[in-house]
């Protein structure tokens, strides 16, 4: 090859590198439309926090985001699963509950395929985390969490409660709430929350543990009761609830926290621009206004420190669940 061949060469070379397609995580994001999982039916926490976040989100980052239900059931495992496998380009995403790592673990103390694993998630913000409430209809007879525990032990296993699904978030918390208590209740697994509550509202099941922005409609309509709050103290949505440790029964504390998360292996540019978005999107005073009127405050974490959150309560669901044992 001759000095003009090389010169030629070298001057072919700009427009060959501008025929060659960038990887996609350097082009602009997002390239389409993105999809955001909710592993449950709706009128449950995680779908009430993803509905106002992703209008947000489609005003920050000029895109489409449609909320999908996945309510295939098994607490929410069968929409994570799904959000685990696909492609990592934050087109798929996934807004789901504290059980996220609480559902492994009950596939193996039941000895199953597990359907997914924490590690394919990458944590990228916190948007809510509620401690779970004791409701019963305002038609029942207990008026406190006292009355409630003293009929359960009359009548070992014949109080029905409503869950999203066994070992799912409210399943956990009825079942840490109930060993404190030493009393029996018969577990009635739904699809999500939002069917576990319709199921309470009409009087197939007799009591719910849930969020307070999933009860409290129901509760300033009239039509439920609350009797105690699993927090580790009491919440300005329902100021008169005494919470489980007040009453004695110190080990009964659980949070129905929701977050978004992506895959594990997305790259860098485009986990550092959902970041910034979602830090836009729960400054944005109609996302703060939505969920103050629904008895939900934010509770919003970047990343890192979600990811931090992540682990330290997953911990202390696991060891929940091992001390729960297996339960139908």
């Amino acid at each position: 090859m001759d000095r003009r061949d090389v010169l030629r060469a070298m001057t072919a070379l700009p427009m060959l590198r501008a025929a060659w397609p960038e990887p996609a995580s350097a082009q602009t994001y997002p390239v389409r439309n993105i999809t955001m999982i909710v592993p449950f039916p709706a009128g449950g926490q995680a779908d009430l926090a993803a509905r106002p976040v992703a209008q947000a989100l489609e005003r920050v980052l000029g895109k489409a985001v449609i909320v999908d239900n996945r309510a295939g059931g098994a607490g929410g495992s069968v929409g994570n699963a799904a959000a685990a496998r696909a492609e990592p380009d934050g087109c798929t995403l996934l807004m789901t509950l504290s059980s996220l790592a609480v559902l492994p673990e009950a596939d193996r103390l039941f000895d199953r395929p597990v359907a997914y694993e924490v590690s394919q998630f990458m944590p990228i913000a916190r948007v809510l985390a509620d401690p779970t409430l004791l409701a019963v209809p305002a038609s029942a007879p207990w008026k406190t969490a006292q009355e409630f525990v003293e009929d359960a032990k009359k009548r070992p296993g014949q109080i029905t409660y409503g869950s999203s699904g066994p070992y799912g978030t409210l399943h956990v918390a009825m079942e840490m709430f109930a060993s404190s208590a030493d009393i029996k209740l018969l577990h009635v697994p739904f699809r999500g929350a939002g069917p576990a509550l319709t199921a309470l509202l009409g009087g197939t099941v007799q009591a719910i543990a849930a969020a307070p922005g999933t009860l409290k409609p129901q509760v300033d309509d009239g039509k439920l009761r609350v009797l105690g709050n699993c927090g580790a103290k009491r919440i300005a949505s329902f100021p008169d609830v005494p919470t489980f440790q007040e009453l004695g029964y110190k080990d009964v504390e659980m949070y129905i926290w929701a977050g978004l998360f992506a895959q594990s292996s997305l790259p860098a540019p485009i986990a550092t621009r959902l970041r910034e978005a979602m830090a836009q999107v729960m400054t944005s005073p109609d996302v703060l206004r939505t969920f103050d009127a629904s008895g939900s405050l934010v509770a919003y974490q970047d990343a890192p420190e979600f990811a931090d959150f992540v682990t330290r309560d997953s911990a202390r669901l696991i060891a929940a669940v091992r001390k729960i044992g297996r339960v139908e």
